[in-house]
């Protein structure tokens, strides 16, 4: 397998190699010199984990019984879906920085690979009901992988993390040795900033069910747009550095995105799901909860601070911001599309253009 992807770098390079040598040797110092860049959290790693754990718990005040009734219902489904996101994903990751040696660091390696080990973004759900997606398999989903996450995430990472280093080139090895990645101990961080939010507001639903449902949907959206005030302000506070470096870790995202999400839209097609169903896949795939990722980044007990580890921060930080974006994007994009139609000019015109037609 890695031979056959150092063969396909080879490929890609000689096709044009004094123009391929340029490029690839400028994104690769630019990402170098970007490692060596501390991205400004100053104060702002406890307000981003009690935010993170105020969203945890507005999510888990929605998960009920019927969540995990749907499982045994349509298991087959919420298999494939929390497949895609913990199986899948990460995998593809792994392939994709193993491709991209040439071009990125191995701090940016790890990233995409923190990234694809996370759970689902939490504003999946809006965004299948945007798309006109299965909304009750997302809503199912989102449960099931945010709980899976407290045990997936750090393994995840462990795993394919370390699959990555034993791979990576000599000067990543020795860039990185420093960095022993302890599933214990991400795993500890996971669970307090999930598994107690996520108790706790199961709890409170099952003890306080009336009160619950008259705070849910103000508790939630007003949770999301603090967590997404509080990213608007982490990017100010690293504008000059995003400014720096955008141009590169803008289309390695894009590239990581795109990755997952049609890898959770290729799932439902090889299993022949409906297209509502496929979209959920998608979704859940493409929307990752960076967040997680940026907050286990500050634990130093997992990323000690000597470590030049820039590239990390970049990718999860963007992660963040572009997730948004683009899943809003294809989320308006399928709701103009009917389920039985492909993409069509017409789907997107507007209306008083159509009156006119008409």
């Amino acid at each position: 397998m890695i031979d056959t992807i150092q063969s396909l770098q080879d490929t890609l390079v000689s096709s044009d190699s004094t123009l391929a040598v340029e490029k690839v040797s400028g994104m690769l110092s630019t990402f170098r010199e970007m490692d060596k860049e501390r991205l400004n959290f100053s104060g702002a790693s406890l307000p981003l984990q009690i935010v993170l754990g105020i969203v945890m718990f507005g999510v888990a005040l929605g998960i009920k019984t019927q969540h995990f009734k749907n499982v045994a219902k349509n298991p087959k489904l919420v298999i494939l879906g929390f497949s895609s996101q913990f199986i899948l994903l990460p995998a593809v990751t792994f392939l994709l920085v193993l491709l991209l040696n040439r071009w990125i660091t191995p701090t940016v390696a790890l990233g995409m690979i923190l990234v694809a080990s996370c759970p689902g973004g939490n504003i999946s759900n809006f965004m299948s009901s945007v798309a006109k997606a299965n909304v009750a398999l997302s809503v199912t989903l989102t449960a099931i992988a945010t709980l899976g996450a407290i045990v997936l995430t750090p393994f995840n990472f462990a795993f394919w993390g370390g699959l990555y280093l034993r791979f990576a080139p000599s000067e990543a090895t020795a860039f990185l040795r420093e960095l022993h990645i302890d599933p214990v101990e991400m795993f500890k961080t996971v669970f307090i900033l999930l598994g107690v939010p996520l108790l706790l507001g199961m709890w409170f639903n099952q003890k306080f069910p009336k009160i619950t449902a008259k705070i849910f949907n103000p508790f939630k959206n007003g949770s999301m747009i603090v967590f997404m005030a509080l990213v608007v302000v982490l990017f100010a506070m690293n504008y000059e550095f995003f400014i720096r470096f955008i141009g590169y870790i803008f289309i390695v995202v894009l590239i990581h995105n795109i990755l997952a999400l049609s890898t959770g839209f290729t799932l439902g097609k090889v299993f022949r799901t409906d297209v509502p169903t496929r979209r959920t896949f998608a979704i859940e795939t493409g929307i990752q909860n960076s967040g997680l990722g940026l907050v286990l980044l500050f634990n130093e007990a997992i990323f000690p601070p000597q470590l030049m580890l820039g590239g990390m921060a970049f990718i999860a930080g963007w992660w963040g911001i572009w997730h948004i974006l683009s899943g809003l994007g294809i989320a308006n994009f399928w709701a103009r599309v009917p389920y039985d139609d492909r993409p069509r000019l017409i789907h997107f015109t507007p209306k008083w253009i159509k009156k006119r037609v008409s």
